[in-house]
C-alpha cells in the first residue's frame, strides 16, 4: 500500500501519545540503549565534532542532547508536535535550549530547509521506516548535505531471525512474515498505529544510490542479541544477553550476517 495522509496522521498521533514517557521507556531498555549507543559511536567515527548535523526523527531529544554536548551543531526535526515539545523542554532543562534547534517537520518535508548546509544527517532507531516514499526522502536528504556529507542511519530490517523463530514457535505464521510485506504495515504502539515499511539493506541503499549516495559501511544491530521488545528476557539473563551482544559486535559487519537482524546500521556518503 502507499502511505496516505490519514496513515501519516495515525503515525503522528501514536507518537504524540507516547511522547511523555518515550525517553524513560527507551532509556530503561538495555537492548534499545545498546543499539542507540552503537549508532552514535559510528556517527562520531565518521563526523568530527563541530560539524553541522541534521537529526531526522529526533523524538524527545534523547540523542539530540548528547550530540550537542559532544560539540555538534544540531538541527533536529520530528513529525510529532508532542515529541518536538518534549525535545525543546529537555534541551531547556539542561541549559542547552539556545544550542539546539528543533523543528516540527516531517522527513518528507525537508525541502522546507535550505539545501547543502549540513555536514551529516543522522537517523536513529527507525524514523526512515515511516516516510511515505523512501526515494523522495533520499532526494531531500541528499539535497540538504554538502558535498562529501554522510547519512548515518539505523533502519528496521526485513529479516530478523529472532522474530521469525519466536512467532513460528507460537504458531503465528502471519506475524512471523510481517516484515516481508511489500508495502506499509500497521504496527501497534500504545493503542495507536505506526505505519511502517521494512527494508533490506540492499533496498535502502538502492534508493540512495539514485541520488548519488554510496555505502561507506554496514553492520547489523540485533542479530544474535534479541530485539528490543524482548527486554524483560534480556534483564533476566544479563550474562547471556551480554554475550550475544558481544557476538553482534564481533560479527555484525561480516558479509551475509550484516543483512540480517532487527535493525541494520548503514553509513552513506554523498558524491
Amino acid at each position: 500500500m502507499a502511505l496516505t495522509s490519514a496513515a501519516l496522521g495515525d503515525t503522528r498521533a501514536a507518537f504524540d501519545r507516547v511522547a511523555p514517557s518515550y525517553d524513560a521507556a527507551n532509556t530503561a531498555n538495555p537492548l534499545l540503549s545498546a543499539m542507540r549507543q552503537r549508532a552514535l559511536t559510528v556517527l562520531s567515527s565518521q563526523v568530527a565534532a563541530g560539524a553541522q548535523l541534521l537529526e531526522l526523527g529526533c523524538g524527545p531529544g534523547t540523542d539530540s542532547i548528547r550530540l550537542v554536548e559532544a560539540g555538534y551543531g544540531v538541527t533536529a526535526i520530528d513529525w510529532s508536535p508532542a515529541m518536538v515539545a518534549a525535545a525543546r523542554a529537555r534541551a531547556t532543562a539542561v541549559g542547552l535550549g539556545h544550542r539546539l534547534s528543533v523543528h516540527r517537520l516531517g522527513i518528507h518535508e525537508l525541502d522546507a530547509l535550505s539545501p547543502s548546509v549540513f555536514d551529516a544527517a543522522f537517523s536513529n532507531l527507525g524514523p526512515l521506516n515511516c516516510v511515505p516514499d523512501i526515494g523522495d526522502a533520499a532526494r531531500q536528504i541528499a539535497a540538504r548535505l554538502r558535498h562529501g556529507g554522510v547519512l548515518v542511519a539505523s533502519v528496521i530490517g526485513r529479516v530478523c531471525p529472532w522474530e521469525i523463530g519466536l512467532y513460528l514457535a507460537r504458531g503465528d505464521r502471519q506475524r512471523a512474515a510481517l516484515r516481508f510485506a511489500p508495502g506499509f504495515v500497521a504496527v501497534p504502539l500504545a493503542g495507536g498505529t505506526v505505519w511502517t515499511r521494512y527494508y533490506s539493506p540492499s533496498e535502502f541503499e538502492a534508493a540512495f544510490a539514485v541520488v548519488g549516495m554510496t555505502r561507506v559501511n554496514l553492520r547489523t544491530l540485533g542479530l544474535f542479541a534479541p530485539p528490543p521488545y524482548l527486554e524483560h528476557a534480556a534483564r533476566r539473563h544479563r550474562a547471556v544477553s551480554g554475550l550475544l551482544q558481544w557476538l553482534d559486535d564481533r560479527t555484525g559487519s561480516w558479509p551475509g550476517l550484516r543483512h540480517l537482524g532487527d535493525h541494520f546500521l548503514i553509513t552513506l556518503r554523498k558524491h
